[in-house]
């Protein structure tokens, strides 16, 4: 009844008296409320604006310089060594402006552009900081003067408070890596992994294309790196992620669990009604940047992980395989989109086959937690069957692009179904009140493996994977994400995620009997139950990418794990890397697995450049390879090969932070081969060479938000990705305080080579064995 009384809040008849009209105060009230609340919200983006615009000055520093130039002129000293009366020449002459009033004026446009001048000063000294990169370099707790010198200066231009993106304007562009360089590091990685004639072939090869067509590649990505924000981020956008035809389920959407050891509420509707409200709160703060920066990293991806969708296009062009999946032959092809909106107002909710609408405010104000977790109640209760086609319609989204893309077109495109989509890909983002119970049980070992795989691809139709991400939540109150990739990377989202957890356990908690803290207001408007009328010729298309998607999803074999013999506390004793500790153990495990080294990848950001997003690190190296055949072969200097091989992977790590990657300047000279129609062996034979083990650190702590000294219990289990190559593993692993590390585990079921538990045990004697060679124990609790 409640939206029956708002749509009679005006109404008129005619009648022989006259026109009658009928107000209803309440709904009046809220039309008044929501102004308030849209005309406030655009004051803030404005200040915040004009604050972000004039960083790393700020609007109080104009007001004082004025006032110190009005002040020279009482005293006759003139700071502007005659500009001020250059300006007063030039200001046209009116009856109603006197000889102190020109100037004043003058005074003050002269101070205004001398203040605009010390703006620009600053920002490109702060640029000129943020492009030093050699603290990076500098051993950990050893710090050089020239370091603390630039680190006082940064802090010193930073201000007291910076806003989210008050360092966009000031953040360095990537540069572009000399040919020589990467052609000589692509060949030392490659080394460990061919023989000498194939090296000596790869080498000639190599050197061919460092004489031509390198060069006139090379002038084209540095005139685009001078005309772009960033030569490489659009591209890579374009044609691995969007142009990509392939099911993007598995193949590139990532997952993020929930609490490992705590569930604050086992009432589904609860926990979706905090986390929900966690999640508004985030988005407003960052639709005003009030985020505290991470410096100096770039913020630009945090831009569109609200109110995003991915919308697929109809591919024409043939496509090339390879290690970078989607670089196309015709790189004109069309492809997908991604559609970003503002401030979107409502979400949609997933639960039993049925997609429901939900409004995210009321009065001009977000729906509180209890108000959520009332709606959400209302879903659970509701007893309406789906519709033929609905149940498994977010199949399309797990399927084939071009097959979703063509139906979209055909039977989305008008009527009921284009409202009832366009109310989908519109929303905030996507959530799922799953019927099923997931999370991490000590006695279940395969609690996780089975949870990794809800998340990853749940029944191939209770996701949307083309939003921006799915929240899930499970019956038992545990929850997770699943994210698609394409505008952003994970630690984007764990940004996010630390938020939404902190905030749903520390700030907003629940009542005894599990339900959100305040007051229930049954005024709301139900949620609205989308309407839909698929034809039978849709529907099979729908059961159709329904298959090839459960036929991917069965073929992910994962295995997730918790190691708790030791953790970073230790690694760091040993006086190296946790995350070279890490991957010389994958390095070790992988050998141990299939008996032979393999191409791997590490993925590393490049958010210390502007609109920066990653970098590989390319793991497998001849002092990695030295030191696994030490542990194999009971030799003598294992100590020693394992530091040569850590402080190797180190010095990779921080020349792809700091743009000297290889990686993504090879992609992009493919790019521009293809442009030109240049047909390069060498960048052919790079592109087709498959990464069997691709591996990444999911980072924790961004925020700090959780003492997880003082709350160890209070620890996510990171996330994970599906397997890269067929006969490959995916390895994601989060280092979680200082005694725990957990590790997430992905390959394929038919091929003969791979096996995720096995390889999950190799992890785990790997781990222990290069601890062994340290003389160190796990300090006690």
């Amino acid at each position: 009844m409640a939206e029956a009384h708002q749509a009679v809040g005006f109404q008129f008849t005619v009648t022989p008296e006259g026109i009658d009209l009928h107000l209803s105060r309440e709904v009046l009230k809220h039309i008044y409320l929501s102004g308030v609340t849209s005309w406030r919200k655009r004051a803030i983006r404005l200040k915040n604006g004009i604050l972000t615009g004039v960083y790393p000055a700020s609007p109080s520093s104009w007001l004082i310089l004025v006032i110190a130039i009005m002040s020279t002129l009482y005293t006759r000293v003139d700071p502007s060594m005659g500009m001020i009366d250059s300006i007063k020449e030039t200001l046209p002459v009116s009856d109603y402006m006197t000889v102190q009033t020109q100037t004043v004026v003058s005074a003050i446009l002269f101070a205004t552009g001398l203040w605009f001048s010390l703006i620009l000063i600053l920002r490109y000294t702060l640029k000129a900081l943020l492009s030093y990169h050699g603290w990076i370099f500098e051993s950990h707790g050893k710090k050089s003067f020239s370091t603390k010198l630039w680190l006082n200066l940064v802090k010193m231009l930073s201000g007291q408070r910076p806003l989210l993106y008050s360092f966009q304007a000031s953040l360095p562009k990537l540069p572009v890596p000399r040919v020589e360089d990467t052609v000589r590091r692509y060949l030392e990685s490659v080394r460990p992994l061919l023989d000498d004639e194939a090296y000596k072939q790869m080498e000639t090869v190599a050197n061919e294309f460092e004489k031509d067509p390198a060069p006139k590649l090379q002038k084209y990505l540095i005139l685009k790196s001078w005309w772009s924000a960033n030569y490489v981020s659009d591209w890579w956008e374009q044609y691995i992620y969007l142009r990509s035809r392939g099911p993007i389920m598995v193949n590139s959407n990532f997952y993020t669990m929930d609490l490992l050891y705590i569930t604050p509420t086992h009432r589904q509707a609860a926990r979706a009604g905090n986390v929900v409200h966690a999640m508004l709160q985030y988005r407003r703060k960052l639709e005003r940047g009030e985020h505290a920066p991470v410096i100096p990293m770039c913020s630009f991806q945090m831009e569109r992980m609200f109110n995003t969708c991915r919308i697929p296009g109809v591919e024409t062009g043939n496509q090339e395989k390879g290690s970078f999946p989607g670089v196309p032959c015709h790189v004109s092809a069309p492809a997908d989109y991604l559609q970003h909106l503002k401030d979107r107002k409502h979400l949609v909710v997933y639960h039993r086959g049925r997609f429901f609408k939900v409004w995210l405010y009321y009065g001009g104000r977000h729906l509180f937690p209890s108000e959520l977790e009332t709606q959400f109640q209302r879903i659970l209760g509701d007893p309406t069957e789906p519709r033929p086609g609905e149940e498994r319609l977010a199949a399309l989204t797990a399927g084939d692009r071009v097959t979703w893309a063509r139906a979209r077109m055909k039977y989305f495109s008008q009527g009921v179904n284009k409202a009832s989509l366009d109310a989908i890909e519109t929303a905030a983002f996507f959530l799922t009140l799953d019927d099923e119970s997931h999370g991490y049980d000590p006695e279940n070992g395969r609690s996780l493996d089975m949870y990794a795989k809800s998340l990853l691809h749940g029944k191939c139709y209770d996701r949307w994977f083309d939003k921006s991400f799915t929240l899930i939540i499970y019956k038992n109150g545990k929850m997770g994400l699943n994210a698609e990739h394409s505008w952003g990377d994970s630690p984007i989202v764990g940004h996010m995620w630390e938020y939404v957890l902190a905030t749903d356990c520390f700030q907003l908690g629940y009542t005894e009997e599990g339900h959100c803290k305040g007051d229930t207001n049954k005024g709301l408007a139900l949620p609205t139950l989308l309407q839909w009328d698929i034809p039978s010729e849709c529907q099979e298309i729908i059961t159709r990418s329904y298959t090839l998607a459960k036929e991917i999803a069965d073929d992910v074999d994962f295995h997730s794990f918790l190691f708790d013999e030791f953790g970073k506390g230790l690694i760091k004793r040993c006086r190296t890397s946790p995350d070279a500790f890490i991957q010389l153990a994958l390095q070790l495990a992988q050998f141990r697995d299939k008996g032979k080294f393999c191409l791997t990848y590490e993925s590393s950001m490049t958010r210390m450049f502007k609109e920066g997003r990653t970098e590989t690190v390319r793991s497998c190296t001849c002092e990695s390879t030295a030191f696994v055949r030490a542990m194999e072969d009971e030799g003598k200097t294992r100590l020693e090969l394992f530091q040569k091989a850590a402080d190797k992977h180190q010095n990779m790590y921080r020349l792809a932070m700091t743009g000297s990657g290889i990686d993504r300047h090879l992609f992009c000279l493919y790019i521009v081969s293809k442009y030109l129609g240049i047909d390069s062996p060498f960048l052919k034979q790079v592109l087709s060479e498959p990464w069997r083990l691709s591996t990444s650190q999911t980072p924790q702590q961004q925020l700090n938000l959780i003492d997880i000294q003082k709350f160890p219990k209070y620890v996510s289990a990171g996330g994970g990705f599906g397997p890269v190559a067929d006969d490959g593993y995916g390895v994601s692993y989060i280092i979680v305080g200082e005694n725990l590390i957990t590790f997430h585990i992905s390959s394929k079921f038919f091929s003969p080579e791979t096996d995720s538990y096995r390889f999950g045990q190799n992890i785990r004697q790997a781990m222990l064995d290069i601890k062994a060679l340290f003389n160190v124990e796990k300090k006690k609790p």
